[in-house]
């Protein structure tokens, strides 16, 4: 059992990290996953071992919260609102702590008297402390340290010494001035983290888009026609088989099949492809698409979560929510961040006491503690991941996991499938060739007997030249696929065999009476169907099947790139050839099984990473054992589900789309990596005061804490960057 649930209260790559670790120790649990960007987790664990009420309840005692499902966007606002008025609240209570403790800068002098001061000052910061309670009480209660551990200590050591240094001041006992208070730092400090905090929910949304935008794309309500009225329902209300109505410009709630009327219908936000789609009577159409000027009645097919844009929505997030690889290494240096710092501001601390004074040691200590980010890193992979994944999204191209987005990267091969591939997989019967003295109706028959139940190209040829001869088809009685030869069936005592050469070779049926004609037709670049019946061959057909319009580009595109292509098909030699000479292609391997297929990637990957593009059901096991499987979305489910990236336009340029986007997305991740770990790189050293034998200043905390807050926003800054190039 699998489950996604939304958090909340994560404040940092830490609090993700520990989530994981305890619902990792849970009996049950097989796997935990949490994404710090999106505030998810995908758990999956045994129902028989542990309840989804236990992980929560688990999640719950660490202080973490569990939103409803359809309750997120509001969750997210809500919180979002939270840390607005947090800093509000602290902004206004900071600005009276810097007039009183150093007004003077700005030409503000005060006569207060300095118990007033203090008084003022304590009352001032300890409304600040409140704001920022959450890190306190987050950071203190974890066995192990978290980002809220490192704010809370910095803020608070500054608090606890200067409340000591106030009752003094208080007291009356000469030594302290106001001047020793380190109250504005504490103030600064939380209020530039908290000022980050409510950015980084702000930005954080944005990278979030892509989805909210898809699940706005289907109404909430929809016409149907019941005992031939038309009566206005909620969308979930609709039921399979259910006949809808659509109006010119109303949104299609449901996938189906249109029974009367035509019409355009714009599928931009499913496919990518601006030109409105005609659509008339048997044509598929899809929930979340937008009618234009015309309107139809559509029979309801998939509703709820089996829709089309339903499963979109889920890869979408399964991709999102899913970790990188790369993503592990950074974890694991997350793990002993915050331990090390702790230890460094201990030690720079001590040092500086030794050499200074112990009031001046308190400012890098505290500086080190502030400046430290793990979030920068934590937000490093994940935000750069929603973002590109969400730009596939709107342009066609599904990524299935953040694993594909990173491998897409590091694709060296490039192996094409050729029927519905490159080709538009729209064939058609150009030659027939009878023998036997059989009628060709009489062939064309018994082949779109044998082919009915088949979902290949070709089958579909044979049935559409059935259709256009006006030939009733019969159901076979026996039907058997056989992936990349043909079908065998059964039918009225007649065993009917169609399939191509190697199919016939074998079954040791003898073509000798047929090879001129064979070599006419593939000098022509047609793809050969052999029909037998009870083992002798009645007729072949030569069936033609164009390239696709962008085809040679896309190839063009990836060679220019340096990619090897190679086309991989079960078709014929000469076939296979004259396609790929038109496309510019020089590896060619032709007559091969889906078997063969398998070996030939598995033997593939041994000269680099290898992305396989089919769409047939005999690419599946070819799709799966290649490094990255791209399957055609006009294709079966099958190869769909084999692939790691499913292409929705049907165009192979999407193939050179997906490749560069996994690119530019993993671009973006290593300049994210390279920002996160330089900041704390440049940063930590100059905080535990590297500068000041030169230039006699260390770095103020709360400088340290405006530093780090900005260095995770401008992480997600980055990412965002990705929607200005696509």
């Amino acid at each position: 059992m699998q489950n996604i649930l939304s958090l909340g209260g994560m404040h940092c790559a830490s609090c993700a990290t520990k989530i994981e670790e305890a619902l990792q120790k849970q009996k049950g649990v097989e796997s935990a996953t949490v994404n710090f960007a999106n505030q998810k987790a995908i758990i999956a664990y045994d129902e028989k071992l542990i309840s989804l009420k236990k992980i929560e309840q688990v999640i719950l005692h660490l202080g973490y919260g569990v939103i409803k499902p359809g309750e997120e966007e509001f969750a997210r606002k809500q919180e979002q609102e939270t840390w607005k008025w947090r800093f509000f609240i602290a902004l206004f209570s900071t600005l009276p702590i810097f007039v009183l403790s150093h007004g003077d800068l700005i030409g503000i002098n005060l006569t207060l008297d300095h118990e007033i001061n203090t008084i003022a000052q304590i009352f001032f910061t300890t409304i600040i402390i409140i704001c920022g309670g959450t890190f306190f009480v987050n950071g203190f209660k974890s066995i192990k340290p978290n980002m809220d551990t490192l704010v809370a200590l910095g803020s608070g050591v500054a608090y606890l010494y200067s409340m000591y240094v106030a009752y003094y001041l208080l007291q009356n006992i000469r030594g302290y001035t106001v001047h020793d208070l380190y109250f504005e730092s504490t103030g600064f400090i939380l209020l530039f983290i908290l000022l980050g905090k409510w950015l980084e929910f702000i930005t954080k949304g944005k990278t979030s888009e892509a989805i909210k935008q898809l699940l706005t794309l289907t109404p909430q309500q929809a016409i149907i026609l019941k005992e031939g009225k038309e009566i206005t329902v909620p969308v979930d209300q609709i039921q399979i088989n259910d006949f809808v109505v659509i109006k010119p410009g109303a949104k299609i709630p449901v996938d189906g099949i249109i029974l009367e009327g035509n019409s355009t219908v714009d599928e931009s936000m499913i496919t990518g492809e601006s030109i409105p789609v005609e659509k008339k009577k048997k044509d598929k159409v899809i929930a979340g698409t937008i009618n234009q000027n015309g309107t139809f009645t559509f029979k309801a097919q998939k509703i709820g979560k089996d829709t089309v844009l339903s499963h979109i929505i889920q890869l979408v997030e399964q991709a999102q929510n899913s970790k990188a690889p790369i993503q592990s290494f950074v974890d694991s240096i997350a793990r002993i961040f915050v331990p090390v710092v702790v230890i460094l501001a201990v030690l720079v601390f001590f040092y500086w006491t030794a050499h200074e004074s112990f009031t001046l040691a308190l400012t890098p200590a505290i500086a080190i503690l502030i400046i430290a980010c793990p979030c920068a890193m934590g937000l490093a992979t994940p935000t750069a991941v929603m973002v590109g994944s969400g730009l596939a999204a709107h342009k066609g191209i599904l990524f299935k996991s953040s694993r594909a987005i990173q491998k897409a990267s590091e694709i060296q091969i490039v192996v094409f499938d050729k029927t519905g591939t490159l080709t538009q997989g729209k064939t058609e019967i150009t030659e027939m060739h009878t023998v036997h003295g059989f009628h060709p109706k009489d062939v064309i028959k018994l082949a779109a007997i044998a082919e009915k139940k088949s979902e290949h190209p070709l089958a579909k040829a044979v049935i559409k030249a059935a259709q256009k001869a006006k030939i009733e088809i019969p159901d076979p009685e026996k039907f058997q696929a056989i992936p990349g030869k043909g079908v065998i069936a059964s039918y009225l005592h007649k065993r009917i065999l169609v399939g191509n050469i190697t199919f016939l070779k074998e079954k040791k049926i003898p073509i000798n009476t047929i090879e001129e004609e064979i070599e006419k037709l593939v000098s022509r670049g047609r793809t050969i169907l052999i029909v037998v019946v009870n083992e002798k061959i009645i007729g072949l057909f030569g069936i033609a099947d164009l390239i696709k319009d962008d085809a040679k580009e896309a190839v063009t595109a990836l060679q220019n790139q340096g990619k090897k292509v190679i086309l991989l098909t079960g078709d014929n030699e000469r076939t296979a050839q004259t396609v790929a000479h038109q496309l510019g292609i020089e590896h060619v391997i032709a007559e091969i099984t889906p078997e063969q297929k398998y070996e030939k990637i598995k033997e593939l990957k041994k000269e680099g990473h290898v992305a396989m593009v089919g769409d047939g059901i005999n690419d599946a096991p070819s799709l799966a054992q290649a490094d990255i499987g791209i399957a055609i979305g006009s294709g079966t489910d099958v190869a769909i589900e084999a692939g790691d990236i499913v292409l929705l336009r049907n165009n192979v340029m999407d193939v050179v789309h997906a490749l560069n986007l996994g690119s530019y997305t993993v671009r973006k991740i290593k300049q994210n990596l390279f920002w996160a770990f330089a900041y704390n790189i440049i940063a930590i050293p100059i905080a535990a005061g590297v500068l000041y034998p030169v230039t006699g200043w260390f770095l103020q905390p709360w400088i340290a804490a405006l530093a780090m807050s900005f260095s995770s926003v401008s992480v997600i800054g980055n990412a965002l960057l990705m929607k200005i190039k696509y």
